[in-house]
């Protein structure tokens, strides 16, 4: 949109969310909660209507302790704080976007106050809560620091391996409209129904959205790396069908939205990783890449397709990262923003401590701020505390993973025949027919029979990668 425009366009966000927020928060809703929880015959327990009102007035509670001055100014700062952070990664100037990002915190620190540090906890938790249902800081170090220490080993022994899989298919330049219609044909294939949906080019991929029947997504493309637009495009379909899962009859209704943001990232995970970077998969795949892109894929064996989906190479782009690095880089932005959230850390000093860790982790020098803490647009949004949601996605797919192949035995077999079906099937049971019915915790349990943990995952990438590199 026309960058004259930025400011009138945050004004007419800020009135948007002014308006909604009276909507949302007008007593008649607290009073019509009310009456629901006390009408026996709705709240009967295990109820879809009873999930509903609770839900309701979960977000009906959080809304209303946030003044409407706050939620407009957020709105607002955040439209045009958005413009400013890309103007700042295109000129890798993190000085340029500094005055957005203190103003930022700091109403992100107000709004935290607002909603409530929960008891022995901190002001991220607040923020946290509003993307994934009772996750803390606490429990998310928990989870993160043992995984850390396996994944730094691991990345290190990867790094000193003899030998490796080949990057050559990542480097054969294929034409993107073939690539454009394999994309699609493989996403068809696994599941995402085209009749309810979309999918289209775009420079950061996407899955939005109002309903189940209709899914919008979009990818992008590299002409001399087709497993970046094939990565992006299964990644974002396992959103979509997550979506197009939801059950239709509660639409507008809690039961008809997804749950939580890391259950929805275990969807677009899980198809992206479990699924596509497996060898089952690349049995299924190489015919049908013959088929599109002729002689220039013909001479890759299964095996060379397989490896060249599996490379790990540590680099300084979260969205480009490998399925072993990728964590470390979620780990980075959680731990500064629980830092800048609790004061701890001034804006002011962002690159330094964005960079130290990158040294740290990855064992990389941070060339400029383009490439460091300018990359990501969240925090530009005012998205604090959303960061941790893409490794408990990561976690949570691993698990559920295991779970369906314990329950359907020979699922993977069947993915080299391109029986896609029956995980799907499973995951519309277990995972999107239930909507927000459960908290995340609970679903995980319910479907996995166990809490989440990293172990499932670091199984899962430990018994995949050592073998590739010789370990």
């Amino acid at each position: 949109m026309p960058a004259g425009g930025v400011v009138l366009r945050g004004k007419q966000q800020a009135a948007l969310a002014r308006i909604h927020h009276q909507m949302t928060t007008a007593r008649e809703v607290g009073d019509l909660l009310a009456a629901c929880e006390a009408d026996r015959t709705i709240m009967e327990s295990g109820s879809a209507e009873a999930a509903n009102v609770r839900e309701i007035r979960r977000d009906y509670d959080k809304a209303t302790k946030l003044p409407e001055s706050l939620v407009s100014e957020l709105a607002q700062v955040s439209s045009e704080a958005q413009h400013e952070w890309a103007k700042a990664r295109k000129a890798s100037d993190f000085a340029h976007f500094l005055p957005w990002l203190k103003r930022l915190v700091q109403l992100n620190r107000d709004k935290a106050a607002c909603l409530g540090v929960p008891a022995g906890g901190e002001a991220w938790d607040a923020l946290a809560d509003t993307f994934e249902p009772g996750c803390t800081a606490a429990s998310v170090t928990a989870v993160f620091t043992p995984l850390r220490t396996r994944l730094v080993k691991l990345i290190a022994e990867l790094r000193e391996a003899k030998r490796g899989p080949s990057n050559r298919f990542n480097e054969t330049a294929l034409p993107i409209d073939l690539q454009t219609s394999f994309v699609r044909m493989v996403t068809e294939a696994i599941g995402f129904d085209f009749e309810r949906g979309r999918l289209d080019a775009s420079t950061h991929p996407f899955c939005g959205g109002s309903h189940c029947n209709d899914v919008r997504m979009t990818t992008r493309y590299c002409e001399t790396c087709l497993n970046d637009a094939l990565g992006s495009t299964m990644h974002e379909a396992g959103h979509g069908m997550y979506e197009q899962g939801l059950p239709e009859s509660a639409i507008g209704t809690p039961l008809g939205t997804a749950v939580s943001l890391a259950i929805h990232e275990s969807q677009s995970r899980l198809w992206e990783n479990q699924v596509g970077r497996g060898l089952p998969f690349w049995k299924w795949c190489r015919p049908h890449l013959v088929s599109h892109f002729g002689s220039s894929v013909d001479t890759f064996t299964v095996d060379e397709l397989y490896g060249a989906a599996n490379i790990v190479e540590a680099g300084f782009i979260r969205v480009e990262a490998d399925e072993a690095t990728y964590n470390l880089h979620v780990m980075v932005r959680f731990e500064l923003e629980r830092l800048l959230i609790g004061g701890q850390l001034d804006p002011a000093d962002l690159p330094t401590e964005w960079n130290r860790r990158y040294r740290d982790y990855l064992g990389l020098e941070v060339p400029d701020d383009r490439r460091g803490c300018l990359q990501d647009v969240h925090w530009s949004m005012g998205a604090f505390g959303y960061f941790p949601t893409y490794t408990l996605g990561t976690l949570y797919s691993a698990q559920l993973f295991s779970a369906a192949r314990r329950d359907l035995p020979g699922l993977e077999d069947g993915f080299a025949s391109g029986h896609f079906a029956p995980l799907l099937k499973w995951l519309r049971t277990n995972i999107h027919a239930h909507g927000r019915r459960y908290s995340p915790a609970e679903l995980c349990t319910r479907a996995t029979g166990k809490p989440l943990s990293s172990e499932p995952y670091l199984e899962y990438l430990e018994g995949k990668l050592r073998p590739l590199y010789g370990l």
